[in-house]
């Protein structure tokens, strides 16, 4: 169904993705973007991690009997949203959870954004099964937009993850394959594109157009810097941005919160967002029209 959404009504956003103890990844990453950007938060864990998984040792508490219920009482006193972000799943349980209630949610309106947290360079977080991969491609049909980094992107299109720069044509086949499974708009973030460079590649379903951003990489790692690109995406969405400002205004959001950041001791943590949301306007000047 066509999104219905009224833009700037009350914005109440649910946040589907793991919580991290110590780091800012997932939740800890989102709410305190889509805070800053006037979002009204709520939040439904698939796990509780101890620490990024960066570090090496970790602890996870499943969390999938806690969803089903949740969901279930959610449902019976009729709570609504008017956006939902799901970022990582545990299990295809938990990915059928999610898919259903998103089904629901988007009947009444809500407007539904997948990140299919699983993979980085070349290969699966640590720990995670082959079949992550099958029960994230569940969650697409259910998906107004979907951010996959290119390892993400490749992996579920089925395609092989290269290292090196792909054509624009193999760039345009691999967001076809992602629409194909049911994805309708499409942003592709982390890839180099020949020609372009480092780059996020995009389809907007809306405007039945397809364009390509280039971006000036800093070689440094942090890991949530998809999560805040999701959620400086999401909360310009839901502002009224089209597709391809929005896009922009998360990509210079993520490059500058990562320069800040850049000489901090402990990378593993995260970016330390809450220190630095300032960055946030300064990369959308106050006045800035959708």
């Amino acid at each position: 169904m066509e999104n219905k959404m009224e833009i700037g009504a009350g914005r109440q956003v649910l946040l589907i993705a793991d919580a991290a103890g110590y780091g800012k990844v997932g939740i800890s990453a989102m709410q305190p973007v889509l805070s800053h950007l006037g979002c009204n938060l709520y939040n439904l864990p698939t796990a509780l991690i101890s620490n990024t998984f960066n570090y090496g040792k970790y602890a996870v508490l499943d969390t999938t009997s806690y969803m089903r219920q949740s969901i279930g009482i959610w449902d019976e006193l009729g709570f609504r949203f008017d956006a939902i972000a799901t970022g990582f799943m545990s299990s295809l349980e938990q990915a059928e959870l999610v898919r259903s209630f998103c089904e629901r949610q988007r009947a009444r309106g809500a407007l539904v954004l997948t990140d299919p947290v699983m993979a980085d360079e070349g290969e699966l977080y640590q720990g995670l099964p082959e079949e992550t991969i099958n029960y994230m491609r569940r969650l697409l049909p259910v998906s107004d937009f979907i951010v996959p980094n290119f390892t993400e992107a490749c992996c579920l299109a089925g395609i092989p993850w290269t290292p090196d720069p792909v054509s624009p044509a193999a760039m345009g086949s691999l967001v076809e394959k992602l629409r194909a499974l049911g994805a309708r708009s499409v942003v592709v973030t982390s890839a180099e594109v020949s020609g372009v460079g480092h780059a996020v590649s995009c389809w907007d379903d809306r405007a039945k157009r397809s364009f390509t951003i280039p971006y000036d990489y800093i070689p440094v790692f942090f890991p949530g810097t998809g999560d805040i690109f999701s959620s400086v995406f999401l909360g310009r969405t839901l502002e009224g941005w089209g597709m391809e400002k929005a896009v922009r205004s998360a990509m210079d959001a993520v490059r500058e919160l990562v320069r800040v950041n850049r000489g901090n001791e402990d990378k593993f943590k995260g970016v330390q967002v809450e220190s630095c949301l300032s960055v946030i306007d300064e990369t959308a000047p106050c006045g800035e029209k959708p």
